[in-house]
């Protein structure tokens, strides 16, 4: 892991220049720090880490005026400069923060608490004073892999989805394929989704072309009344290609149960998560 360096305490452009126009380093609630007037930080080096140590960012966030040092303690944890707890008016830290360009990179910054007589925290100050920024600092969000569809297209059976002969959806076909919308509701985007439709050997084969895309078609208005963009779907009819089973000639009424795994409407495609 690369490492900036910690003591030279320079200002990080990409994290905190905007931060270097404000005035004054002390977080919500105390007063500006003035170092010409007296707030000092002790050498990194006096540390017992000096190294620094990482901080939950979201604890640091919750530290505010009136806390007890016990209450910061659970927050940030103790002080790396050999100071005790009682009678101590200065609680000094060196916490290091991820730099946010995805670097794996991180940067160093002094952090110190000034308490009152009745030790609870009154004044917080940042060496450099541009270090109070990553009290606004938002780590990005690790990008979401793709939601690939499975391997093997979606295989719906087109004697569920459609009456026999017809490219009219049925209740039953609404609901698988409103089973198949939740799988890509969540995605904000769906690319290369493509809807085959396809028909048993039965009836020839201009007639079987035109049946399997209009099933096709069907599916894909649906989906579309679902939320899914038109120009991410391709639709295309096969006819009786590429059949799933095979079946010697019989009567008609078992032939047609027999081939009923070719009557089928295929889906496959990659949807890209919601950001």
């Amino acid at each position: 892991m690369r490492k900036v360096n910690q003591y030279k305490w320079a200002v990080w452009p990409a994290l905190l220049a905007g931060a270097m126009l404000a005035a004054g380093c002390s977080t919500t609630g105390s007063k500006a720090s003035d170092n010409a007037q007296g707030v000092s930080f002790p050498n990194p080096s006096h540390s017992s880490v000096p190294e620094g140590l990482f901080v939950n960012l979201e604890n640091l966030r919750k530290v505010s005026p009136g806390m007890t040092k016990k209450q910061l303690y659970a927050l940030i944890g103790h002080p790396r400069f050999d100071e005790g707890v009682i009678g101590v008016r200065k609680w000094n830290y060196i916490f290091n923060f991820r730099k946010s360009d995805g670097s794996g990179d991180y940067f160093s910054c002094q952090y110190q608490i000034i308490f009152n007589k009745q030790d609870l925290a009154e004044q917080f100050y940042w060496k450099p004073e541009a270090c109070k920024a990553v009290l606004e600092m938002h780590h990005a969000a690790p990008k979401p892999a793709p939601v690939v569809m499975p391997a093997q297209p979606i295989r719906l059976s087109s004697d569920a989805m459609f009456g026999f002969d017809s490219a009219k959806l049925t209740d039953q076909g609404h609901q698988q394929l409103d089973a198949l919308l939740q799988q890509v509701r969540s995605a904000s985007a769906v690319e290369n989704i493509d809807v085959v439709g396809y028909t048993d050997r039965i009836g020839s084969d201009s007639y079987n072309m035109k049946l399997s895309k209009k099933r096709a078609e069907a599916v894909r208005d649906y989906l579309v009344q679902g939320g899914v963009p038109a120009d991410a779907i391709q639709v295309e009819g096969r006819g009786k290609a590429d059949p799933v089973v095979q079946c010697p000639k019989q009567a008609r009424a078992k032939l047609i149960a027999c081939l009923a795994p070719n009557r089928r409407v295929e889906l496959s495609g990659i949807a890209k998560p919601a950001h």
